[in-house]
């Protein structure tokens, strides 16, 4: 099979799952992960052949597609803020939006000399290597309650060769959040989806990526952002910044809760598709 007919036999096969430019879009993706060759490249070496390894490997990644699993667990990695980064089933796959509400906090931190972040539910690692990366004099800790999540996230930070202090710590036990430092930032991108809302997802989420990063109980949609809101009360320094990303549809209940705690200069802002998605909330100046 050449390179060619091979970009073919992958639209074909999951053109049924996916609309046009999305099934061609796969199809550059796995051939560039499969191949080792850039798009023109590939172009120029169309009717190159692919060799047996090849083959097998186009097979297993065609298989998989058809199952509906996510292209950037096929290929084992997907991208975020610039940065190549491994993917597997114990991480979410970075996501646009969540690169918005990095770009907001390197903003804030314009010309601050030495702040200290703290990432909470780091999974792949993707906040916390991008703000490394962007401030690099920041001192950058990630917590992750996966020990799995955490593995890809070093492998990440080794790959990028990024200082960050991955740790394994529940968001939700007070006496393990008790043991952490002080901070000038915390962020954190938490489960937010309901239970009940999973029934409206893409089966490549919900099927695929791990659920304890992705849901939460429908009597309680609120419980990570109240216990790391809890948290930042307790180690953020005066006037420090606690950023979430949230469910579209608890914007207001997430800025009533922060409200409600004490914060002060709550902000919802809205992604790039206009939905309700990032909150930035102060601690009191003592």
């Amino acid at each position: 099979m050449t390179i060619q007919t091979a970009f073919t036999y992958i639209t074909g096969a999951i053109g049924d799952l996916y609309d046009a430019r999305e099934a061609a879009n796969i199809a550059h993706i796995v051939l560039e992960h499969i191949t080792g060759m850039n798009k023109l490249d590939r172009l120029v070496h169309k009717a190159k052949l692919l060799t047996p390894d090849q083959n097998t490997r186009l097979k297993s990644a065609i298989e998989a597609l058809q199952r509906m699993e996510p292209v950037q667990y096929v290929t084992g990695s997907g991208w975020f803020y610039g940065m190549e980064l491994t993917v597997n089933h114990h991480v979410l796959i970075p996501r646009p939006e969540t690169e918005e509400l990095v770009a907001w906090i390197i903003e804030d931190l314009t010309g601050h000399p030495h702040p200290h972040l703290l990432d909470i539910g780091t999974g792949s690692g993707c906040i916390p290597l991008a703000l490394k990366q962007n401030i690099p004099a920041a001192v950058v800790t990630a917590i992750d309650v996966s020990e799995e999540a955490l593995a890809v996230a070093r492998e990440n930070a080794a790959k990028l060769r990024l200082e960050v202090a991955f740790s394994r710590l529940s968001a939700l036990d007070e006496q393990q959040m008790a043991t952490l430092p002080a901070f000038d930032v915390i962020v954190s991108n938490p489960p937010y989806i309901t239970q009940s809302e999973q029934a409206t997802m893409q089966q490549q989420v919900w099927g695929f990526e791990p659920s304890i990063a992705l849901f939460v109980p429908d009597n309680d949609a609120l419980l990570f952002y109240r216990h790391i809101a809890h948290t930042a009360l307790q180690k953020l320094n005066a006037g420090g910044a606690l950023y979430f990303e949230i469910n579209e549809s608890l914007g207001q209940e997430v800025v009533e809760l922060l409200q409600s705690m004490g914060f002060r200069d709550v902000i919802l802002r809205q992604d790039m598709f206009g939905k309700d998605r990032m909150v930035k909330a102060l601690t009191q100046r003592r």
